[in-house]
């Protein structure tokens, strides 16, 4: 029998790591800011955090279509500017990094050069609705999130894998804006950020890939919803919250046991565990800064080793 307790969360607070430098902020007009962030002039909007084994840290800046990368040592470098508007990403165990761009699908880039292609830009002829985060299995295999405008007022956003094979299996087809996606460490698991409808789901993936029973794991509230996640060694799931300032780190039965608290600014949309340790790196999205804070366990191994 459970005992369930109840208990106020543990706080744990951020740190500001670095931000992006002034000479890369571009204070001008875009279509994406336009549309997502109307009356605002948005310098940068960072989301996308993925490590590589060196320890770089590259970050996507959507209404610009850049791809940065932030060195050990703090050092922002340009690695490439393209027409997109990239959002999440993932190491591939090759080296490349995989992007998922709203405008044109999954994206393959060289970090070596800069050189930008693509790896899927559309399912059987019909454009993505705009996808938006993806990760990969022990396999190869890529889950990704199409969410474009979706929302409760039209819960069609989907999700996909896209096999090491190339097949392209359609999982879910009725989420209202999914966003972050991840898998539990031993892959049996998909959690997927359904951020207008302020929860995340989890379905049990079978034998045969498909997906089972999905349900909402936990709810949330606020203005926006939940966006990146990370999972840790011991099962933990880290959840960014986009409108509430932090990220809520949940246990194996959904409950909240940590909330780690963003120290400026309340768009904190994605996150990303720096391998080997229990250290997490956070993106303030609206602000255009990164926070970092210690967290109870290292996260879970990546296939980009």
């Amino acid at each position: 029998m459970w005992n369930l307790s109840f208990t106020p969360p543990e706080l744990i607070e951020a740190r500001v790591l670095t931000r992006l430098p002034d000479a890369l902020r571009r204070p001008q007009r875009s279509d994406w800011a336009d549309a997502n962030k109307p009356g605002h002039m948005v310098d940068c909007f960072l989301e996308g955090p993925s490590f590589d084994r060196a320890g770089n840290l590259y970050l996507t800046d959507i209404p610009h279509g850049r791809i940065f990368r932030v060195t050990p040592t703090l050092e922002w470098q340009l690695v490439a500017q393209y027409d997109g508007w990239p959002n999440g990403t993932a190491l591939h165990a090759d080296g490349s990094l995989w992007v998922a761009d709203y405008r044109h699908g999954l994206l393959r880039l060289d970090v070596s050069t800069g050189q930008v292609g693509t790896v899927l830009g559309h399912r059987n002829s019909e454009s993505f609705k705009g996808v938006n985060d993806l990760t990969f299995d022990a396999l190869g295999n890529c889950y990704f999130t199409d969410q474009g405008q979706t929302g409760l007022h039209d819960p069609t956003g989907r999700v996909y894998r896209l096999r090491d094979n190339g097949q392209l299996d359609l999982l879910l087809s009725n989420a209202p804006s999914p966003n972050g996606i991840a898998l539990s460490a031993d892959g049996r698991v998909l959690f997927v950020a359904v951020t207008r409808g302020n929860a995340v789901w989890r379905a049990p993936l079978l034998p045969d890939g498909s997906l089972s029973k999905m349900g909402a794991f936990r709810t949330f509230f606020g203005t926006s919803g939940p966006d990146g996640m990370a999972v840790d060694v011991d099962g933990r799931l880290v959840v960014a919250h986009a409108s509430l300032g932090g990220a809520f780190v949940l246990n194996a039965r959904g409950e909240v046991t940590h909330f780690v608290r963003s120290p400026t600014g309340g768009t904190v949309t994605n996150l990303a565990y720096r391998p080997g340790t229990h250290q997490i790196v956070m993106t303030e999205s609206a602000i255009g800064t990164l926070l970092v804070a210690d967290l109870p366990a290292p996260g879970a191994p990546l296939y980009s080793g």
